[in-house]
């Protein structure tokens, strides 16, 4: 969950930069205004803002979107976790495709963050900014599998964060979609918000938040029926960016249930071949590079598809 301030700039602060007036505002530290600015989550007169430095105007109204903190997670040693490196300030895990990364809604002690808390215990010892996301520096969906790195102390959390507000965070995913994707590579660049109709669901929206994905094409497929493996790497962070960015240019993710249309030239909905039916979206975390937060040196990870979408790509050779 999510609370939205909304306040209007007054006097005193005219003329300010809009991370120092962020952070009087809301009553959050400088360098936490500067990470939601950072993320998209600060809007001046409805138009998101995009650097640090803007300047505020008496009378301008600020809206800025902060996650409320949920109560501390507690420990389960029944989540499996497959670790793939891992040392005193981080660590790496390869998610399977199914478990939730922290507690929210209808998931509140089987998710990847308990069983942390199980493995790790020194986790609980730190004063996180949220007691319910302790280490967590970026998710991935429940249906998606692949690599994510977890800080083990603030401090890293927050070396790790500014990596990716800065954009130096290396992050490439697999996703099978439908239809030949004609170039061989290509950018969306487009913003995405909630949808007005369905708030469940992102879409591309004109006041959404910018949002950017580039993608290259790995192979194609005519039979079954005309698919396309993509390599995409986000520049961005939004809620369902790839599968709603995919979807946007006629190109939704096989498997994706909730943005998933597969086209036919006659623009009806097609029958899918049984071998496409993967339980969950074909879409798969594959590589992750960054910065380590205590050597600064540049480490890299790659993880393979698992079975279930490998077993896809079979039914298309």
């Amino acid at each position: 969950m999510t609370t939205t301030h909304r306040v209007e700039v007054p006097g005193p602060l005219d003329g300010e930069r809009v991370d120092r007036v962020v952070s009087f505002l809301v009553g959050v530290p400088r360098s936490e205004a500067v990470e939601l600015i950072g993320a998209g989550h600060v809007a001046l007169g409805g138009r998101a803002v995009t650097a640090k430095s803007a300047r505020v105007a008496v009378g301008d109204v600020l809206e800025v979107e902060v996650a409320d903190a949920g109560p501390p997670a507690v420990a389960n040693d029944a989540v499996d976790l497959p670790i793939v490196p891992a040392d005193d300030r981080v660590l790496v895990v390869d998610k399977p495709a199914g478990l939730v990364v922290h507690p929210g809604a209808g998931h509140r002690g089987d998710t990847l963050v308990n069983g942390l808390l199980a493995r790790y215990p020194g986790l609980a010892g730190h004063d996180w900014p949220d007691p319910s996301r302790p280490g967590i520096v970026h998710r991935l969906d429940k249906g998606t599998s692949g690599l994510l790195v977890v800080a083990l102390d603030p401090e890293a959390q927050e070396h790790l964060a500014a990596q990716l507000r800065h954009r130096t965070v290396e992050r490439r995913y697999l996703a099978l979609v439908w239809g030949n994707v004609h170039d061989d590579a290509g950018i969306v660049d487009a913003p995405i918000g909630r949808s007005a109709r369905e708030p469940t669901r992102m879409a591309v929206r004109e006041d959404g938040r910018r949002a950017v994905t580039r993608y290259d094409v790995v192979r194609r497929w005519e039979r079954p029926q005309p698919t396309t493996l993509v390599r995409c790497a986000l520049e961005t962070g939004r809620t369902h960016q790839i599968r709603v960015h995919l979807a946007a240019i006629g190109h939704p993710v096989v498997g994706d249930g909730r943005y998933e249309v597969v086209p036919t030239p006659g623009g009806r909905r097609a029958a899918v071949s049984p071998d496409l039916r993967p339980a969950r979206p074909f879409l798969h975390a594959a590589v992750l590079g960054f910065d380590h937060p205590t050597t600064n040196a540049r480490v890299r990870f790659e993880s393979s598809l698992p079975a279930d979408l490998t077993a896809v790509l079979d039914a298309l050779a």
